[in-house]
Order: C-alpha cells, then structure tokens, then sequence
C-alpha cells in the first residue's frame, strides 16, 4: 500500500508518493503564486492528482494522505491558522479533504510543520535514535518540534511549538504582536527586516555593502553573503541573532532537558557553520548539567524534513486502523 506525504509552505508546495517502507517513489512542487484560500485547497488536490497521474498508481491503491500545514493543525476542529497564506485563518482542511475523498477508503492525517519536522528527524533523519529531541525551525518564521520521552508533544490546542513568540527582551514593540519577539530579530525574514530598517534609516553603518543594494529586494541571504565578509551592519545583525538563538536554545534545554536540538529551514542552509558558536553560548546560560548531555546537530534532510514528517502521518495512520 502506498501513501502520499504533502509538505504545504508558505510559499511553496511538495507532495511525494511512498511505498511502505518510506521510500520517495515520485515528487512534484510548485510555487503558491499568490493562491489564496480555496484555491491553496485545490492546489493539494492538484499534486495528490498529479502524483496519481505520474506513477501510474490507481487511485485505490493510495492508502491515506499526510499533510504537512504551515501554522497550527488543530486536531479538534481540523481547521488551519496559517498566517502566511491568504484566507487560512481558520481554514477547513480536514473537512475539505474528507468530502473530496468521501467516496474511497483514503485517510487523512494533517499536521503543523513544527511536529511534521521532528516527525521527519525521527523517522529518516538524525533523530533516529532518539527519545528526546528539539527540531527547531529557523525560516520565515520560528519553530519548534517537540519529540519528549518519545512522545510528540502537541499542547491544548496544538500550538506546542510556536517558538518565535518567545519572549527575548524588553521593553514589548508593536511589530512582537504580529511576529512574536524572537521571530522579529531572528527568523529569516526578521534578519532581513531589521537590515531594511536601519538601511533606510540611513544614519547607521554609511559604509555597509548593503547601501548597493536595492533595499525592498533584500533578504536573509543578502545578509549572510554580507556577515562573512565582516560588512559591520551585517555582522551587527546575524551577532544579534545568533545570541538569540543561543538563548532560545538554553532555554529549551533547560525546561525540557532533551537529548538533542537540531538546527533546520532556510536559515540553516548558510547559517549552518555557526551551530558550535550557538552551542558555545548557549552553555553560559543553560542548566549546567543538561548542556552537557545535549547535541546540537544540522538537519541532514536537506530541507525536506516536513515532506518526510507527512510520509509518516499517512504510513501511521494506516497502521493505527489496522490495529483498531
């Protein structure tokens, strides 16, 4: 029996076809384009078709559909709150899933990114051996999956996770409401603001690489190009967050004692050589025991963590009903 896993972002969409044993027998993805609402639903529709039509699977022979969402999954009320896509507030995609497969045997098994990623560590990634680890997920945003003596933790309401609302300082700013304190400075697109901000300020760091640039454009990448060139705004920027990552990272180690963090997203694409510095700070913080029994590992997934996390909704969900 196979599966197809589906990994939702905010601005792009994968979807992979499995046999049993976990093994990407097809991949498609496309780009979100500005969809919104019902059409971001129709687009799942379209790959789970699409990866039908490419393997030449027949319909029945397609067990249960994972999905990998973007936000919070509350498992309740199979809505969605995604902030980065259009009209997902309080989206129905359980219920929309189920009515467009009420007539197979297919079953549907939707999750947030945060647990999917760990999900994904621990079925085919560096997490394999582990009971206790911490995927933390530094994008567009800030997260965290949680795996806690063996268990995924998802919290009242499934929002376990939403890291970037760390609180990390004072005083409290406008812009922490809508994006959470640590997402603010941290996230990739919190770098890539606060680079925008004092570039057009004007005031600060006249002799910066980023004055060439055109600012509305930049981004993370464009920071971290500039950081390992020493360029002192940029360096001023990524010193920032990697503090916070550091004490973001202290202080889950010090509430959850786990046995390994591992550093995923876009972010940890050029962010990656900077785990030992994030570990080496954040041992001045942590509880002194639990720092020495933790790894700070890069995710080996190659950016795929949540695609596998949604192989393994569908594979499990499987054999949750056949042991019911």
């Amino acid at each position: 029996m196979a599966v197809i896993g589906i990994d939702l972002g905010g601005t792009k969409i994968t979807g992979a076809l499995f046999d049993e044993t976990g093994k990407i027998l097809y991949r498609v993805s496309h780009l979100l384009e500005k969809r919104k609402g019902h059409e971001v639903g129709l687009l799942v529709l379209h790959l789970f078709d699409e990866l039908i039509k490419r393997s030449g699977y027949r319909r029945d022979a397609i067990g249960a559909l994972g999905i990998c969402v973007p936000g919070i999954a509350n498992r309740k009320t199979g809505r969605i709150w995604a902030p980065n896509i259009e009209g997902w507030e309080n989206y129905p995609l359980q219920k929309e899933m189920e009515e467009h497969f009420s007539n197979s045997k297919i079953i549907i098994n939707i999750a947030s990114d945060r647990t999917c990623y760990i999900l994904g560590e621990k079925w085919k990634g560096v997490a394999k051996n582990a009971t206790n680890a911490i995927y933390i997920s530094i994008g567009t945003g800030i997260g965290a999956g949680l795996l806690i003596d063996g268990n995924i933790v998802h919290g009242h309401g499934d929002i376990v996770g939403a890291a970037g609302w760390l609180a990390m300082e004072t005083p409290f700013l406008e812009e922490f409401e809508r994006y959470g304190c640590f997402e603010s400075y941290a996230s990739g697109d919190g770098i890539a603001r606060q680079a925008k901000k004092i570039l057009k300020e004007g005031r600060l760091f006249r002799e910066s690489l980023l004055h060439g640039k055109e600012i509305d454009s930049l981004s993370s990448k464009d920071i971290f190009d500039a950081f390992y060139k020493n360029d002192p705004l940029a360096v001023s920027i990524i010193e920032k967050a990697i503090d916070l990552w550091s004490i973001a990272a202290a202080n889950l180690v010090s509430l959850l004692n786990p046995e390994m963090i591992i550093w995923g997203g876009g972010v940890f694409g050029p962010a990656t050589q900077l785990i030992d510095r994030i570990y080496e700070k954040a041992s001045r913080w942590a509880q002194p025991v639990a720092i020495k029994q933790v790894k700070f590992e890069k995710s080996t997934l190659q950016g795929n963590a949540g695609l596998y996390g949604a192989g393994y909704l569908a594979l499990t969900s499987i054999i949750k009903q056949q042991q019911s």
